[in-house]
């Protein structure tokens, strides 16, 4: 206790605890003899050595009554270590227990902690603000710029924001900043190319947004390095408090891309451009066939990402299936390569027009799903067409394994012949010359057919005269190719 009050008084001026001890008992003095005479200062409140509940309550209203009038960072710390003591002195204290059995009962000792707390919240918020602050708030600001997809006209809003704030702290802070070496209000948005002024020092050859963010970074090294007193430079922290205040809400104000309705978001995009007027219903539809015919990609992407209906999924997906490899960017095989990772089947039946060679690991994945055969179905193609030799040893297995459906096993066929590896030719060989099922033979004579190589051509031309229609189909149409292979040469 004797600590609190030596505190209180040299924080109003004693610097001696000597002569505050003298001047207490000089009040005193005068109290007893009846006299006038008053101490100026105010006395530090004093807890009784045996605390009730009375004298903490006067206790913490005295404290109280201290935090309002603390001006200083010292005044606080001085409220901060009487809040000790009356924490010391209710855990002393003999107070009476509440009633466990009425929820209603009253607790003294509860009531009184709470009380510190609520004292110790408000000295906590009367502290500051620091120079710390205002570094985390400009921190703040440049994270918000980097994660925000600003719309055209919100960046020019932005950049309009961080140009005040930039003028708004070199003005507070005296010789501080120099506001003509961070010129953010240079940056053109709509022109991604252009760099700040020549006369930055710092921020060239960067992008808007970059430069914004390296505009804010210089500004929070100046404010760290001004070595800004929370007392004695009350003033110009509070002056720098408003203006990151402000520039929070120029951000919180700009355009941001999620504001926009999805029309507009198209709009923006110039999804719209390729029509003259609007006819068809919905334009969004006659947009899309006009961007399919002129091999915009990413306008197609656009329109899959931002129009949620299934009739537009549908349509954009189409539309990339009708551009096979025309429509292939690595964009666009990334999304769909995204939903075949799903099993979706249009997706993987696209991703073999567009002869995407990166979904081949994802697809050979799918080659043993018996369970599924019309994932299979679409799989096989899609290796077929892709061309994938990795395949070719998955896709043999699967062409005699007795689990894998009778519809599927042709496809099967057909993708080695696609593939065109010569690996392909034995297993193909002994499908046409055993397999039970004469759709099977047929396709492995046409994939024969595909390969192309003299002794794939010459088994299938062995089976010209077979008894199955389809089979010898086959078989003729290789003989026709060695006859015709012998005569040019």
């Amino acid at each position: 206790m004797d600590y609190a009050r030596s505190l209180w008084c040299m924080s109003n001026g004693d610097d001696d605890p000597a002569d505050a001890s003298e001047e207490a008992d000089a009040a005193d003095d005068a109290e007893e003899a009846g006299g006038a005479g008053e101490s100026t200062d105010a006395a530090a409140p004093t807890l009784p050595d045996e605390a009730t509940e009375e004298s903490l309550t006067e206790y913490l209203d005295e404290i109280a009554a201290l935090l309002d009038n603390a001006e200083t960072e010292a005044d606080l710390n001085d409220v901060d270590a009487l809040l000790d003591d009356a924490e010391e002195g209710i855990e002393e204290a003999d107070l009476p227990d509440p009633d466990e059995d009425d929820e209603e009962a009253d607790d003294p000792r509860g009531d009184l902690e709470d009380r510190v707390a609520e004292l110790r919240e408000a000295v906590n918020e009367a502290r500051g603000p620091y120079a710390e602050d205002v570094v985390d708030a400009i921190e703040s600001a440049g994270t918000t710029l980097k994660e925000t997809e600003w719309t055209v006209a919100g960046i020019d809003d932005a950049a309009a924001a961080v140009t005040a704030f930039v003028e708004a702290a070199a003005e507070a802070v005296d010789d501080g900043i120099d506001a003509d070496e961070i010129e953010p209000d240079s940056v053109v948005a709509d022109t991604p190319d252009d760099t700040v002024s020549d006369d930055a020092e710092d921020i060239e050859d960067t992008d808007p947004v970059s430069a914004l963010v390296a505009a804010l970074d210089a500004v929070a090294a100046d404010v760290a390095d001004a070595d800004l007193d929370p007392d004695d430079d009350a003033e110009t922290l509070a002056a720098l408090v408003e203006a990151t205040d402000d520039l929070e809400a120029g951000l919180d104000d700009a355009e941001e891309w999620d504001d926009l309705e999805t029309h507009e978001q198209l709009r923006a995009e110039g999804f719209y451009d390729v029509l003259g007027h609007y006819k068809d219903f919905p334009v969004e539809w006659s947009a899309l066939k006009e961007h399919e015919t002129r091999g915009n990609v990413d306008m197609i992407l656009l329109a899959l990402d931002s129009l949620t209906s299934d009739f537009m999924e549908r349509h954009c997906l189409e539309a990339f299936e009708r551009m096979g490899k025309r429509g292939k960017t690595e964009a666009s095989v990334e999304e769909l390569l995204g939903r075949a990772e799903k099993r979706d089947q249009f997706s993987i039946r696209i991703l073999g027009k567009m002869a995407a060679d990166e979904a081949t690991e994802t697809l050979v994945e799918y080659v043993p799903e018996d369970s599924n055969p019309q994932l299979q179905k679409a799989t096989f193609k899609a290796l077929g067409e892709i061309g994938a030799s990795e395949a070719v040893q998955p896709l043999a297995d699967a062409l005699v394994d007795d689990d894998t459906e009778e519809l599927v096993r042709p496809h099967a066929a057909r993708a080695l012949g696609l593939i065109g590896d010569t690996r392909a030719v034995e297993p193909l060989a002994d499908v046409l010359d055993g397999d039970g099922s004469d759709d099977v033979r047929a396709a492995a004579g046409w994939a024969l057919r595909q390969i192309g190589t003299r002794d794939a051509l010459e088994t299938v031309a062995d089976y010209a005269d077979e008894h199955s229609f389809i089979v010898s189909t086959e078989g003729e149409k290789a003989q026709r190719s060695l006859d015709a292979a012998s005569a040019a040469a």
